[in-house]
């Protein structure tokens, strides 16, 4: 077979959040047709437990610690350069050393870049064909972050938006070809680079459909006799936050009031002191990390994806989907997303649509069609052995082995 080398900004294992589910789902491709050099980092050290199950999928790695507060510091050196924050963050000399090495001394044809702030590391192999997966619009982010901030905050933000647009648009125009993760991201992104519009195309998300089953047996996590709403993410992640705190504090009581005993649980990992904090208030519940977040999804009434910050697809929706879950999405959080609104989702505007939605399908959720429907939408459009035939179309395909 022959060899490739792929950079991640971040450990492609557990598939437990949305970057990792993509990445570590193109790993497992790519370990079947390439041998794979795999250059990352681990920001997270419970994460060096799955390092063996990481290895066992390429030829090579390189591993190198990211401590978020020291990469902070070290990203406002961008300031004095004129760089987006976001490249001297990722910029690490032993990684460079490393991927220098690997591009002397083995036979590549093929570099796969995971999130653009990686592409740093190959700007001089321009002799190689380099597929850049950026995944979402990241520039895009920051303005919508910027939106959301007083100053100065929302000046850094602003200023993160704009170098890093340019510098997308740097890399897109030096590399081969590019991807995102949906039509709509890929859309968008012609239009903001045009003349380099021919190299850029998308391949979606997948779902394991298999693993997220509505047929699969659990226990019932929940008190007996609850009925649920549940919202499922990564609870450090700034966007989750956001939807989580608003949906809390804006929308459910107002639900609660209609439906006594109603209790919503935001089940994930690592939540911050602004999501613990909601614990306080009356029916919300906060898990952290849990085993297995199916169970929940299982036995609860409705899951909900309120996000007024997101770009791309969200996995946490498709993943609800294919447990046949009624979802109630606002606007943002389906973008990209192929599904009809009314027939396999649910789409609420704001905090009084989500209220009114909400309480009505509360009234109807045994018997309601829209479960059904979703699941049947994420078997037709997103299953990986689908989505990630695209790939392949970019890269040189390997000789047999």
């Amino acid at each position: 077979m022959r060899e490739l080398l792929y950079l991640v900004h971040r450990i492609p294992y557990p598939p437990n959040k949305g970057d990792k589910i993509r990445s570590y789902h193109l790993l497992k491709h790519l370990s079947q047709r390439y041998h794979v050099h795999l250059g990352t980092f681990i920001d997270d050290e419970n994460d060096r437990k799955y390092l063996e199950k990481v290895k066992s999928l390429c030829k090579e790695t390189c591993f190198v610690s990211l401590h978020p507060t020291i990469a902070r510091m070290r990203s406002l050196s961008g300031l004095f350069t004129g760089q987006p924050l976001t490249l001297p963050y990722y910029h690490d000399k032993r990684l460079q050393a490393w991927v220098n090495n690997v591009l002397e001394t083995r036979p590549l044809k093929n570099i796969l870049i995971f999130s653009s702030a990686m592409a740093q590391y190959v700007s001089h192999a321009g002799h190689i064909n380099r597929v850049m997966d950026f995944v979402d619009i990241d520039s895009d982010k920051w303005m919508q972050y910027a939106a959301t901030k007083t100053w100065p905050m929302s000046w850094v933000y602003r200023r993160e938006s704009r170098l890093l647009l340019d510098y997308e648009r740097r890399v897109v125009k030096d590399f081969d070809s590019a991807t995102f993760v949906s039509e709509t991201e890929a859309d968008l992104f012609r239009r903001l680079v045009p003349d380099a519009a021919t190299k850029v195309t998308y391949f979606n998300n997948g779902v394991d459909a298999d693993y997220f089953s509505p047929q699969n047996s659990y226990a019932n996590p929940y008190p007996a006799g609850t009925n649920t709403l549940i919202f499922v993410g990564a609870m450090d992640y700034w966007a989750n936050i956001d939807a989580v705190v608003w949906f809390s504090r804006s929308v459910f009581p107002a639900i609660r009031a209609q439906s006594p005993g109603l209790e919503f649980y935001i089940v994930g990992a690592r939540p911050t002191a602004a999501v613990l904090a909601l614990s306080s208030l009356p029916g919300v519940t906060v898990t952290g990390s849990v085993p297995d977040v199916r169970p929940y999804l299982t036995y609860a009434a409705l899951a909900v994806a309120p996000l007024r910050i997101a770009r791309g697809i969200q996995n946490k929706v498709l993943e609800a989907m294919a447990m046949e879950k009624i979802v109630i999405a606002s606007p943002q959080a389906m973008e990209g997303i192929n599904a009809f609104p009314g027939q396999e989702l649910v789409v609420a505007n704001d905090a009084g649509d989500f209220i009114r939605r909400i309480i009505t399908l509360l009234q109807d959720v045994p018997h309601h069609a829209i479960g059904h429907a979703a699941r049947a939408r994420v078997l037709d459009d997103y299953s990986w052995n689908k989505s990630l035939g695209q790939i392949d179309v970019l890269l040189l395909q390997p000789e047999a082995s």
